[in-house]
């Protein structure tokens, strides 16, 4: 640079600095510089980082466990679909995509990952990378200080059990059965029954739920409430 032109910007800056005390002049960073400090800012964050970003089961943690409650992100890889995000129901299982319900509760996120990649490798994939991450933890017993809303399967499906009814979202007969599995075999499709708690005492509705699957007759679809019972009875064969 010339002499003239290097007085001149000389010049410029000590006008500026009289100006503004805080000025100064733009300062060239490396490349390498800037990654540590957008690295150090992620990590004094404190945030979780999701499974969006990971890439490899060897990195997943391995030292918590996953709790009733946690909010976890799975994803797979070779789905080339985004992390799904979910809150581990009260029952302690995840739904995961392909197998269904899975148990997570007193797994840490890489032992769970490596049983649902060995569930998927039997009829899904033939290589299946799976990252998980909790991406929110709750305070100390934050998850039990509201009543949680379950409602229960019982008889022929392929998971009985007491699931969570989400606040977020409503539920049908329909959904809750394919949430347990599916129907197993003999069961009586077309006699479920839901009992239901109400101020004049138990209800019983009588559902045909095959209607609803086969027929598409969504009318009959009903939305589940808090402390329902579904009653899925075996079909009876006559000789």
């Amino acid at each position: 640079m010339k002499p003239y032109l290097l007085f001149f910007v000389a010049l410029l800056a000590g006008i500026a600095k009289a100006q503004d005390p805080g000025f100064r002049l733009p300062e060239q960073t490396k490349g390498t510089a800037s990654r540590a400090d957008a690295n150090q800012s992620v990590q004094s964050s404190g945030g979780i980082t999701g499974a969006a970003v990971l890439t490899s089961m060897e990195v997943l943690d391995n030292s918590r466990q996953i709790m009733p409650g946690y909010v976890v992100s799975i994803r797979i890889l070779e789905d080339r679909k985004d992390a799904v995000q979910q809150r581990v129901a009260v029952t302690g299982e995840v739904q995961v995509p392909y197998i269904g319900l899975v148990k997570a509760a007193g797994r840490t996120c890489r032992e769970l990952a490596y049983s649902i990649k060995r569930d998927l490798e039997k009829s899904f994939f033939i290589s299946a990378t799976v990252v998980i991450a909790i991406d929110q933890i709750p305070e100390t017993d934050s998850i039990y200080s509201k009543e949680i809303e379950t409602y229960t399967v019982f008889g022929f499906v392929l998971k009985q059990g007491k699931y969570d009814l989400p606040d977020t979202e409503d539920v049908t007969i329909s959904q809750a059965i394919l949430r347990a599995g599916g129907f197993a075999q003999f069961a009586d499709k077309k006699n479920v029954r839901i009992v239901r708690t109400t101020p004049q005492g138990e209800k019983s509705i009588l559902v045909d739920v095959e209607s609803i699957m086969i027929r598409g007759q969504m009318q009959k679809d009903i939305y589940l409430r808090k402390n329902d019972v579904l009653i899925i009875p075996e079909k009876t064969v006559n000789f």
